[in-house]
């Protein structure tokens, strides 16, 4: 329903009504223009052609009688104004004899007309159309007036007038009843107003498409804009009118308001990275400050004891004293480093750390790692074992970086190895991955960590074993820091459980 509205308020329906409302009211005027005014102008044209006949037969006579003309051959003449305008013409002179007449019976019926006008006989079948208005015209010698003839039911105009020469004219004019004409007339023009209707309905067409074809392009392409979408253009014309200016000016809009709104985008693009950073710092540094006090509490707590056991002198002897030292050395060593991997971790994990990714030998750099943890592992009696299938295998990455994530890896492995067969293993191994990266295994022999651990020892400070980790020297963000670095290089790292241990692992770009 709300399609068909749509139809009919469409410029092309609304040209064809305008069209068809002008055609129909142009008839009307028309027909009004004939039923009012017609009859009046069709006796005034009438009146005058008998006028002018009047005055050319006049002319004539005056050549001849007066000029002495001998050229003009006045029968033929008024022979020629008879036939030419319908007329009946009838001359006489001054002693009413008959110099020329068009028509035979015309003198009898002059003559009755005569009568009726002098008021001597009214026994003829020939009256005045009218009342007193019977004269049409009455000046300068010249009559004309109306009569009608009711036996034979026939209009005539009728004239009298003195020629110069004194003779007498007579000029009578059939015409038809006007009522007849005008009916005529008013059909001829509803006929022409239907076919005037019918091409204006193929003209409305025509021009409506032509019209219409441009403006829905144009409103397409606003309909588009408000979407801002600006990828459609207004195709332009070789004709220089409004529309095509128009739809020149929809296409430099378009382009600006294109320019504007990528500016724009840009613009907020920026801001938005601005806000997000400034909200990450802030995140990072709230985080930052909730770590560190939950980290610090212990370690402080030890430093503030033992400090207080030396100021109130606990124990006097030396080497007490030496003890709880080295005890708040210790302690104040591990909150510098806990608070140093933070701040790492904090840049890591908001974005802020800008890797220095170069090729470098990854079989040298495990060898380096597993050189500098040799005290650990001799102390634990653990065997190494690296699976090296060649000697120079390059990697494309921070190598400072790299070198933490092996070294959380191998140490995090020697913290839980555990002898199986009476051994204590780990093992190293690379290969090379279907996707052209190098896969690293770091492998412990050991107990297996329970699936629901799996995901959350990723965490920063999340501890298996809580009571050994202490123990064991660890600040809880190791594992953190690994995920922090291979989440920034996109690269895939994990645990999985094997059959006697566990098997940590990281991918790099060859």
């Amino acid at each position: 329903m709300k399609k068909i509205k749509d139809k009919f308020k469409s410029v092309r329906i609304k040209l064809f009504s305008s069209l068809c409302i002008v055609v129909i009211l142009i008839v009307l005027f028309l027909i009004i223009i004939n039923n009012v005014v017609l009859e009046s102008f069709y006796m005034y044209s009438k009146v005058k052609t008998i006028k002018t006949a009047y005055e050319k037969i006049n002319q004539y006579y005056n050549e001849i009688f007066i000029n002495g003309n001998s050229k003009i051959d006045i029968d033929e003449e008024l022979n020629k104004i008879a036939v030419k305008n319908d007329f009946e013409i009838l001359i006489k002179n001054n002693e009413n004899l008959l110099l020329y007449s068009s028509d035979e019976n015309l003198n009898s019926a002059i003559d009755k007309i005569n009568e009726i006008i002098l008021g001597q006989d009214r026994r003829f079948n020939i009256k005045y159309q009218g009342n007193k208005d019977i004269v049409i015209y009455n000046k300068n010698n010249v009559s004309i007036r109306k009569i009608v003839d009711v036996k034979s039911n026939i209009n005539y105009i009728f004239l009298t007038a003195k020629l110069d020469n004194e003779n007498t004219l007579y000029i009578r004019i059939p015409i038809s009843p006007i009522q007849e004409s005008v009916k005529i007339s008013n059909n001829l023009l509803i006929l022409i107003g239907g076919i005037s209707i019918v091409i204006a309905g193929i003209i409305a067409s025509f021009l409506s498409r032509k019209f219409t074809e441009p403006i829905t392009q144009l409103n397409n392409i606003a309909t588009d804009m408000a979407k801002l979408d600006f990828s459609k253009k207004y195709i332009e014309k070789d004709t220089e009118d409004e529309i095509n200016d128009l739809g020149k000016s929809i296409n430099i809009m378009s382009d600006k308001l294109e320019s504007t709104i990528k500016q724009l985008r840009a613009t907020n693009i920026e801001l938005e990275k601005d806000i997000e950073e400034k909200s990450k710092i802030d995140e990072m540094r709230k985080q930052f400050i909730s770590d560190v006090s939950h980290e610090l509490k212990t370690p402080i707590a030890l430093i503030q004891g033992y400090a207080e056991g030396l100021i109130e002198n606990v124990n006097t002897d030396d080497e007490s004293r030496k003890f709880y030292a080295e005890v708040i050395l210790d302690e104040t060593n591990k909150m510098d480093t806990l608070v140093k991997q933070l701040l790492e971790l904090m840049k890591l994990e908001y974005g802020n750390r800008k890797f220095n990714d170069t090729k470098f030998n990854i079989i040298e750099l495990i060898n380096e790692v597993i050189r500098k943890c040799k005290v650990m592992l001799e102390e634990k009696n653990i065997e190494v074992h690296f699976n090296q299938k060649a000697e120079n295998i390059n990697v494309y990455a921070d190598d400072f970086y790299i070198e933490q994530v092996i070294t959380n890896y191998i140490t995090n492995a020697i913290k839980h190895v555990e002898e199986v067969d009476g051994k204590k293993q780990i093992k190293v191994e690379l290969e090379e991955t279907k996707a052209n990266k190098i896969k690293i295994k770091i492998y412990n022999t050991g107990e297996q960590i329970k699936e629901e651990d799996i995901e959350r020892i990723w965490k920063r400070f999340y501890k298996i074993d809580s009571s050994r980790n202490r123990e064991n020297g660890g600040t809880g963000i190791g594992l953190a820091l690994v995920k922090a670095i291979m989440t920034n290089y996109e690269n895939k790292f994990g645990v999985e459980n094997k059959e006697d241990g566990v098997e940590f692992y990281i991918e790099l770009n060859k």
